[in-house]
């Protein structure tokens, strides 16, 4: 188990820079996850703490070690890809014991870690069976395995379920979860899939275009996004975006947006005339009862079962809300909704930033460009 510092770290291709001044501490077991979308540099920086790509500028540290000449096996990593890259040849046993034969371990010791590792992934039934005689999960099970018999101090995973289906997903996120409880190794794990980032990570390190946008815990990045990117990005549905101008009514901050008013908690930092973002997550825009709330017209209902998810024009721009009620609603019928005060994100539109809460949303480590 080592820390992992990475400072200033840029990342070229020719005249084309992909990381730009990357910054960020990574504690001894943390559970760190490189979340962004395509392109944004997640898989690049994790190659780059790996030793499978060159670092353009800047400096890794794993432990108290600069390792940015390090060759990859002597950084005491251990990688796990999205593809299993497993010997169809060989059995299960042989796959997670390739490393430690190559080095010419003792067989007693390669044969207890195996072992060790087998039962920590329900893999013991399978160590004679060789990779086409394994589903998917177990074939990412196996490959996890190689990586925990070499007892690294730091563990890389990049997007090792994308080949999964959604139900042995959900599987696999609880089982990587648990593995890291059980073996507290600082972890890296990179993915585009939000849904695994907010569920399996201790921080979310959110990218874009090779820069850091926030780092927090994922319940921070989700209550408290720092800019409009994080906000969109994070959370599905995605939450609502109204555009409008603040003003005061009876001596309170409201926003108004194409004839509606939408309401501001007191002591909002704005002031009137401003231009905004008006951000309210589907699950804080409630259906009113009677008067109460802001009139909208249901264009779409999606039941999903626990929940019902409700499309609506509102002034002119859709939102959705969502409710755990039974409620009766078809298109063109007019709900009224009623968005929780606390729970609203007011961003500027010109800069993406935060306006309102901003000192909750600094992030734990500055990019520094």
């Amino acid at each position: 188990m080592a820390s992992v510092t990475i400072s200033n770290v840029r990342k070229s291709y020719g005249g084309f820079e992909v990381l730009h001044g990357v910054d960020l501490s990574i504690a001894n077991g943390e559970f760190v996850v490189l979340l962004g979308p395509s392109g944004c540099g997640k898989s690049t920086l994790l190659r780059m703490v790996a030793g499978l790509e060159a670092i353009t500028a800047g400096e890794i540290s794993i432990g108290n070690v600069v390792v940015n000449d390090l060759h990859p096996k002597d950084r005491n990593i251990a990688m796990v890809f999205q593809n299993y890259a497993l010997y169809a040849h060989l059995t299960v046993f042989d796959n997670m014991a390739f490393s430690m034969q190559l080095k010419k371990r003792p067989k007693e010791e390669i044969r207890r870690k195996v072992e060790w590792a087998a039962s920590i992934l329900n893999l013991t039934p399978y160590l004679d069976r060789q990779p086409r005689q394994l589903s998917g999960g177990q074939r990412q099970r196996v490959a996890m395995g190689r990586a925990i018999v070499r007892d690294p101090s730091v563990f890389l995973f990049d997007e090792p379920l994308s080949n999964l289906d959604a139900k042995l997903r959900v599987q696999m996120r609880t089982e990587i979860k648990e593995l890291h409880h059980k073996l507290a190794t600082t972890t890296i794990y990179v993915t585009h899939d939000q849904i695994e980032a907010m569920t399996m990570a201790d921080t979310i390190v959110v990218l874009r275009d090779g820069m850091i946008e926030q780092i927090g815990k994922p319940l921070e990045i989700y209550d408290r996004p720092a800019n409009l990117f994080v906000a969109e990005f994070i959370g599905s549905p995605a939450m609502n975006f109204l555009s409008g101008e603040v003003a005061v009514e009876a001596g309170r901050p409201v926003v108004r947006a194409n004839g509606v008013t939408l309401p501001l908690p007191p002591g909002a930092n704005v002031t009137a005339g401003q231009v905004v973002k008006y951000g309210i997550r589907p699950e804080h825009l409630r259906p009113g009862t009677g008067s109460e709330g802001i009139p909208a017209k249901v264009s779409v209902v999606e039941p999903t079962g626990p929940e019902i998810h409700i499309y609506a024009d509102l002034g002119g721009q859709e939102v959705c809300a969502i409710t755990q009620d039974r409620l009766e609603l078809s298109p063109d019928d007019v709900i009224r909704l009623v968005p929780a005060l606390d729970r609203i994100r007011l961003f500027d539109p010109a800069t993406g930033k935060v306006i309102n809460g901003s000192d909750e949303s600094k992030p734990r480590t500055l990019m520094r460009a």
